[in-house]
Parts: C-alpha cells; structure tokens; sequence
C-alpha cells in the first residue's frame, strides 16, 4: 500500500469520523428553546429545597425523579457545549465527504443539518428537476 493511498485512508477516517460525531450530536437535540447549565442547575437547587422541606411520600418520589431527570440533562447539556466544535469539524470536511461518498445537499438538509452550516462547509444546494 502505497504512502498515498495510506494518507487518504486515514483522511477519510477522519472526515468520517467528524461528520458521525456532528450528526449524533445533532440527532440528539431536543427541539425548542435550549436549556442552559445554569437554568438547570437553579432548577436543581430548587428541586432540592423542595425535596428538604416534603414530607408528603409521593410528592418525595417526583420530586426525587425530577432531580434524576435535571441531572440527566445537565449530563446530555455537555454535548450542547461541545456542538460548536463539532460543528467546526463537519463545516471542516462536509464538501469533500460529500463529493466522495455522494451525499447530496438535499439528504444533509433532510436530516436537519442546518443550511447556514451546509452554506458555511461550501456543499453546494442541488437543484431539483
């Protein structure tokens, strides 16, 4: 295997590698408004004081699933942070991944890319006949 065709190997694991992380990330998002560290954090401090002061028994048990919840997304809230380095890395190798494995602008944009990433990365707007 020749020098070359290892560099381009390894390029294309690359790319590959960025665009699956951007597009889990993406698929991971949760529509609407997004929720921020600091949001969830007063919501969990909030959540605990209540939690302190109960004594009702089942109020206890949502109250507790309402921390669990909170501190799922204050986990899943990590990847929201890191979305903007992935998306760097997709913007990055978007056009060559897609000239090479004939991915269309269309099938990025059905999948919810957003089109001022695919603008941003140069992958051209196919048109339609």
């Amino acid at each position: 295997m020749s020098a070359e065709h290892k560099a381009a190997l390894a390029q294309g694991r690359k790319e590959s590698r960025a665009i699956k992380s951007y597009l889990e990330a993406l698929a991971a998002r949760k529509p609407g408004r997004p929720v921020n560290k600091a949001t969830l954090n007063k919501r969990l401090d909030r959540v605990n004081e209540k939690l302190a002061e109960s004594s009702d028994p089942l109020g206890r048990v949502e109250l507790i699933q309402s921390r669990l919840d909170i501190a799922k997304a204050l986990a899943d809230s990590d990847i929201a942070e890191d979305m903007g380095a992935l998306e760097a890395g997709f913007i990055e190798h978007a056009a060559s991944y897609s000239e090479r494995k004939g991915v269309s602008y269309t099938a990025w944009r059905e999948f919810g890319v957003p089109a001022s990433v695919l603008r941003a990365a140069g992958v051209k707007e196919t048109r339609r006949r």
